[in-house]
């Protein structure tokens, strides 16, 4: 009987093609378009040839795999069930597949609270943590975005958008003219909100409240909230960037606000969590939901208390 070699990306593969693109691949896995696609092509150089097509209408697959897919889908399907049927030996386990800022900026924080109110409860979020990643749906998934179906979602807060940038650079364009103010000054662009239709940019803003006339679409272009987050630390420009997430920072001073905020704007979109249907019921997700909805209504009373403040 010859061994299954390369599962994570006949994993990566399944599901792309199950549900028609790379990224919705990586929302399921709970990693990047990249690393689902790099996967992919690890398998692809494996066997010598190629296995999806890229074209107008999604992926498509090549003559290689479609005689083998349905095969595919059946292993993965039979792995699933396998998956929850052993799933109530993990008495003390959540898995959890979330947007990396949000881990990193809002859940990582968080966390030494949980832990300590709840030290059984063992956590794996995107694959890493106090337990290995296991084969199947993660327990939660956490995403920004639209929430037009409400099943077993819970939905946490909106974003606030406003213009942001350290202490000293503020300082700097204090000292001048306010209709000009941020001229000469770096600019820089989060894509993180591109998907929201009432997501402000800097063009967008800048025609709003003026402060600017010349070269409002240049600068540097950060996919993620962290490093563009970085890049303000180092006084490298000013970001228009959500609040939800940076609260600490923004009350440590550490990130600065420049201008009123009453000139930012609420996102349509939201932060929320879905959950497995069958791991609803369970003990530890009841604990940890009910953990996050608090944390959220913090979240969401400090966001509605700072704009009101300023």
């Amino acid at each position: 009987m010859t061994a299954v070699s390369h599962l994570r990306a006949f994993q990566a593969l399944e599901l792309a093609m199950r549900h028609g693109s790379l990224k919705n691949a990586s929302e399921i896995l709970g990693i990047t378009p990249a690393a689902v696609g790099q996967r992919i092509k690890a398998l692809e150089d494996y066997l010598g040839f190629e296995l999806i097509v890229r074209g107008r209408s999604g992926l498509r697959p090549t003559g290689e795999l479609a005689p083998v897919l349905g095969h595919l889908e059946k292993a993965f399907a039979e792995l699933g069930m396998a998956a929850e049927l052993l799933d109530f030996q993990r008495v003390n386990e959540i898995h959890i597949a979330a947007n990396s800022d949000w881990v990193e900026l809002w859940l990582v924080p968080r966390l030494a609270e949980f832990r300590e109110m709840f030290p059984n409860i063992l956590l794996c979020i995107n694959g890493e943590g106090d337990v290995p990643m296991r084969l199947g749906r993660a327990d939660i998934e956490i995403r920004f975005g639209a929430c037009t179906d409400q099943e077993n979602i819970d939905l946490f807060y909106r974003d606030f958008l406003a213009p942001v940038g350290s202490l000293e650079n503020t300082r700097r364009i204090r000292r001048l003219a306010k209709e000009d103010d941020l001229e000469g000054f770096p600019l820089l662009h989060l894509d993180f909100y591109k998907e929201d239709p009432d997501a402000i940019t800097w063009p967008d803003w800048i025609q709003a409240h003026g402060h600017r006339k010349t070269g409002f679409t240049r600068g540097i272009r950060y996919q993620r909230i962290a490093p563009g987050l970085q890049a303000i630390a180092s006084d490298a420009g000013f970001m228009i960037c959500g609040l939800a997430l940076i609260s600490d920072k923004v009350e440590k001073g550490e990130v600065v606000l420049p201008f009123e905020v009453g000139k930012g704007a609420w996102t349509s979109h939201a932060f929320h969590a879905r959950y497995r249907r069958d791991a609803m019921v369970r003990s530890q997700i009841k604990c940890f939901r009910q953990w996050l909805m608090d944390e959220s209504r913090k979240t969401k009373e400090w966001l509605n208390h700072f704009i009101a403040r300023y």
